[in-house]
């Protein structure tokens, strides 16, 4: 049985006993652990480390064994710059993103997203998708945390120097995903970037900045996907395609 994985927002070393902060000793009584068990810590900085649980009257703690440095990143880094979907499916889109090892994500609060993020409920939206990013870190046994960006406009996202290759998903796109792959022998140090629309599409107006931008279109597939489905798709298939 794998042992259970708990993220710490403090730095943590090896070869000591740890008090665990309120919330991973939280986690500990809902699970119902008991002295003895081993636990795994990681900080997000890289690497994990093992320890045994012990009780000191109501306090937790952990007796830590050596630092590993373990890893399961992938070889690149992809970034989804996802145009806002409705409701809760962004929830959705950050725990699968984790999952299929997505380095980054950026929001964007395109023209036709129907979800609209100000104020204290930016914030509130902001630390419960940090949240999802830990639970499904702890998960998939990621030691690094993904990176959620704040909800931007898409010219204040194109305008980065960091993307990488740029891709926008659209499914009446001439070139497809693999062809677009194989062009580009720099991907491994640039990474790449994948533009996903919201439920509505992009604006005339977004799609002209795409093109100002030597964005490149490609199509997946046949189908027409939900904006919720593309992304995540495009980075399975591509960590595939480029064996990382």
């Amino acid at each position: 049985m794998t042992a259970p994985r708990f993220y710490c927002q403090d730095p943590i070393s090896g070869n000591k006993t740890l008090a665990l902060p309120a919330t991973v000793a939280h986690h500990v009584r809902v699970r119902r652990l008991a002295a003895g068990c081993e636990i795994v810590l990681f900080d997000g900085r890289g690497g994990e480390i093992s320890g045994v649980l012990e009780f000191d009257g109501k306090i937790a703690q952990v007796k830590l064994g050596n630092h590993t440095p373990r890893e399961v990143e992938l070889l690149g880094g992809l970034t989804l710059i996802q145009g806002l979907p409705s409701g809760d499916k962004m929830d959705w889109v950050i725990e699968k993103a984790v999952e299929l090892g997505v380095r980054r994500i950026i929001p964007i609060a395109a023209h036709r997203s129907v979800l609209k993020l100000t104020g204290d409920r930016l914030t509130k939206r902001l630390l419960h998708w940090q949240g999802i990013v830990i639970a499904a870190s702890e998960q998939c046994g990621r030691n690094r945390l993904m990176e959620v960006l704040p909800p931007r406009s898409l010219e204040q996202t194109l305008t980065q120097k960091d993307l990488g290759l740029t891709l926008l998903c659209d499914p009446a796109a001439q070139g497809d995903l693999s062809a677009a792959l194989q062009t580009q022998p720099e991907i491994l140090s640039s990474g790449i970037s994948f533009l996903v629309g919201p439920e509505g599409g992009w604006s005339t107006e977004e799609l002209a900045m795409t093109q100002r931008q030597q964005v490149k279109s490609v199509r997946f597939g046949s189908r027409v996907l939900r904006s919720e489905t593309a992304g995540l798709a495009l980075a399975a298939a591509t960590t595939a395609l480029l064996g990382w």
